[in-house]
Order: C-alpha cells, then sequence, then structure tokens
C-alpha cells in the first residue's frame, strides 16, 4: 500500500459525521486509530497529524478547516499538498461550496501519482460527486468516468461500483434514463451487497413503468436492508401502482413503526393518508331463516 493510501485510510473523514455528503467511498476502511491510545512509537507523522487536525476541525468549524487547508496547499508539494486538496474538498463540501470541493478533489486526482490508482479513482469521484451537487451533471459524467477507469485499474468493485451509481444519478437528470438504468446494472453486478444501487435500480425501473424489474430490486434492497425507511417507502409505491394497495399499506405501516419520527415517516404518514382506511370484507350474503314446517 502507498503512503498516501495508507493515509487517507488512517485519517479520512468519517462517512457518517463530518465527510462530504453521500461519501460512501471511505466504508470499507478500517475505523481511524484513538490518537490517545497510541503508543509514543504508533504517534502520527506531522503530515497525518496535520491532516487529522484539519479533519477534526470540521464538526466544530468547517471555515477555519477549509481556511487551514487553503494555507497548507499554498504551503506545500506533494503527497501534503493532496492530503491538504483532500481537507478542502472536505471542507467546502460541508459548507456547500460545490466548486470550490470540485476543485479541490480534482486536482488531488491529478496530484496523486498514476502509481496510485484507488486514491485516484476516490478523489475523482468525490469530484463528480460534488459537481453533481453543484448542479453540473454532465461535468459530472465526465469526472466520474474517470473514477470508473481508475477503479477498474485498481481493482476495486465496491469503489467502482458507488462511481456508477453516482453515474446512474447524473444521467437521470439529464433525462437519460436508459443509460442511467446500464449503470445501475453495472453497479448491482459489481456489488451486489450495495444496498444503495438497487434501490435506485427499483426506483428508475418503476418510473420506467416496469413494475415486476422494480418488484425484483427492491426485494433485492429489503434484504440488504430490510429497515431502512427509503426502502420502505419506495416499496410500498410500487405496490401501490401495481394495485397491490394492502402490500403498500403494510409497507408504508413498516416505516412508521420503526422510526415514527423520521422524514420518511412523515412521508409514509401522507401516502397511507392518500390511500384511505382498508377496504372492509364484504360480508357473507345473510342465508334466509327457513320456516319449520307445519
Amino acid at each position: 500500500m502507498s503512503l498516501l493510501l495508507a493515509l487517507l485510510l488512517q485519517v479520512g473523514p468519517d462517512p457518517m459525521n463530518g465527510g462530504m455528503r453521500g461519501d460512501d467511498l471511505v466504508r470499507d476502511r478500517p475505523p481511524r486509530p484513538d490518537r490517545s491510545a497510541l503508543t509514543e512509537q504508533e504517534t502520527l507523522d506531522p503530515t497525518s497529524a496535520w491532516l487529522q487536525t484539519c479533519l477534526d476541525q470540521l464538526a466544530a468549524d468547517p471555515a477555519r478547516a477549509h481556511t487551514m487547508a487553503q494555507i497548507r496547499r499554498g504551503e506545500t508539494s506533494g503527497a501534503e499538498r493532496v492530503l491538504a486538496n483532500h481537507c478542502l474538498g472536505t471542507a467546502a463540501s460541508e459548507l456547500g461550496l460545490w466548486e470550490d470541493a470540485r476543485s479541490a478533489f480534482l486536482a488531488a486526482h491529478d496530484e496523486t501519482p498514476e502509481g496510485e490508482p484507488r486514491a485516484r479513482a476516490r478523489f475523482a469521484a468525490l469530484a463528480g460527486n460534488a459537481a453533481l451537487a453543484g448542479g453540473d451533471a454532465q461535468g459530472a459524467l465526465t469526472l466520474l468516468a474517470q473514477a470508473e477507469a481508475d477503479a477498474r485499474a485498481a481493482g476495486s468493485t465496491p469503489l467502482e461500483a458507488i462511481a456508477a451509481i453516482d453515474r446512474a444519478r447524473a444521467l437521470v437528470s439529464l433525462g437519460r434514463g436508459e443509460e442511467g438504468l446500464a449503470a445501475l446494472e453495472s453497479a448491482t453486478t459489481l456489488a451486489p451487497e450495495n444496498a444503495e444501487g438497487w434501490l435506485l435500480k427499483a426506483t428508475l425501473l418503476r418510473r420506467l413503468d416496469r413494475l415486476g424489474l422494480a418488484q425484483e430490486a427492491i426485494e433485492a434492497a429489503a434484504k440488504l436492508t430490510p429497515t431502512n425507511p427509503e426502502v420502505g417507502l419506495e416499496a410500498g409505491v410500487i405496490a401501490v401502482l401495481a394495485g397491490r394497495d394492502e402490500a403498500a399499506r403494510a409497507s408504508w405501516q413498516s416505516v412508521l413503526d420503526l422510526q415514527p419520527d423520521s422524514l420518511a415517516a412523515a412521508t409514509a404518514k401522507d401516502y397511507l393518508a392518500q390511500l384511505g382506511p382498508p377496504t372492509a370484507e364484504t360480508p357473507a350474503p345473510a342465508t334466509e331463516e327457513q320456516e319449520p314446517p307445519a
């Protein structure tokens, strides 16, 4: 493993806190070490210590982290400059400065040696994600295609699948649904354990009026994440469009039961109100009571 990638894996952003929204690119890494538990021999070197400090600053003051990274980028070169751009792009994402984030991640990609394709794939995917968030779907396509190529060179199917999912989003936003579906087919083949790919595939198939295939895809997503409220919502929509009102009701009710205070639950409640109360079973016709024989 290269030094640069080792540093990224060691002190990369927490995907659930402080990282770019939707940054699934770090979920397959080991947890970052607790610095308080490091021995004297394991103390972080100055480069990784700086990145750790910059990323730690994100939660408290992303604007300060953004400034720190800008200064660091202007004073360094090589791997240190790449890591400065990494923190700069992450801070810019937290601030909603999508063009800044895109430029920083793209610079990190371009300045990462070609012999480190996995790190290059990660940066290209983050740049594409930032372009997409900033409203430039066409520009995102080029960056995400680069991310997929780098991921293939690195032999990283999880990264390739994640980039393909974001490329599908870009294609759908451009009205190119069939191409988006092909990208999602690639993603679910590469990483069948990634529930997001199946969920997005189900949603797109439903929008394309292919309800049978949409049902298969949402069932695959549900097996992987049975408590995901977004899966429950989509399963209900597919069911109601297929005329299976009671199945839709059960799916939406499950969202309310699992996460009653969530935004998804509010949506599920609205859907249930539109669907109306369950249809009462039609009672069996009563038989006329026969008079006893005289």
